[in-house]
């Protein structure tokens, strides 16, 4: 239910010492032992203090854990308590992207970049999943923006024209921003900013982006949201906003 990475954030919270054992328990699929949860904490950076009776604070947990023969597990009652505090399960692959997002800021340097991205990577980190996919495509988009004006303005303009003769030459990012987001990537893709493919996959970025920036039923999760953050790491961020 939890890992390790997971662990060390909740276990220097504001906890009870019920709570924080509980989350130790939920790092393991299997029954253990106090001394797997004593050693569990400290790989977390947690020594668990010596006057908590291990035992005697899962055994009046209310049945949040239980002992059986093999040794300490958490319920499903339990489980459910922790869901409630906030902790989900979240795939490793999900996990790594908010990592790889981290890792990626600090080479960042242009101000109104890196606080979007910044944004995008605590919303992922909050779970406001909506909020991630909409913080990172504005990031995305100002990253694109930026790429143009510095390198292929001309180019662009050029191009631009052509789609639509009514076009007026864009100078800066505002007057890129007049143009309609997919009509933009429509425009990168000839000038060679990025290519076909990775335009396909920035339409279906932009896709979600929209059905995440209205009110409707769309549901999101960290899954969704992981594939999302790794695609505009791979293909913006890394190739031009270093």
């Amino acid at each position: 239910m939890l890992d390790v990475a997971g662990l060390k954030d909740w276990l220097h919270r504001n906890l009870a010492a019920r709570d924080k054992l509980l989350l130790i328990l939920a790092t393991f699929d299997q029954p253990v032992q106090l001394a797997d949860l004593r050693s569990r904490s400290e790989e977390a950076g947690f020594k668990v203090p010596k006057k908590w009776n291990m035992s005697d604070v899962l055994g009046r947990s209310g049945g949040l854990a239980i002992r059986v023969p093999a040794g300490w597990e958490l319920t499903e009652t339990g489980k459910n308590h922790l869901r409630n505090l906030g902790v989900e399960s979240v795939s490793p692959a999900a996990m790594q992207v908010a990592a790889d997002l981290r890792v990626h800021l600090d080479k960042v340097k242009n101000p109104t970049t890196r606080a979007f991205v910044e944004e995008a990577i605590k919303c992922h980190e909050a779970k406001l999943y909506r909020s991630a996919i909409v913080m990172s495509w504005i990031a995305a988009v100002d990253v694109l923006y930026r790429e143009v004006v510095a390198n292929h303005l001309a180019a662009f303009n050029s191009e631009a024209q052509k789609a639509n003769s009514k076009w007026k030459a864009a100078v800066n990012e505002d007057g890129l921003a007049r143009m309609g987001e997919a009509d933009f990537l429509d425009r990168l893709v000839p000038i060679g900013v990025i290519g076909k493919n990775v335009k396909e996959e920035l339409a279906k970025a932009l896709k979600l982006r929209n059905g995440c920036g209205h009110p409707n039923s769309l549901k999101t999760g960290p899954n969704m949201v992981a594939s999302h953050l790794e695609m505009l790491l791979l293909n913006v961020f890394e190739p031009f906003a270093a």
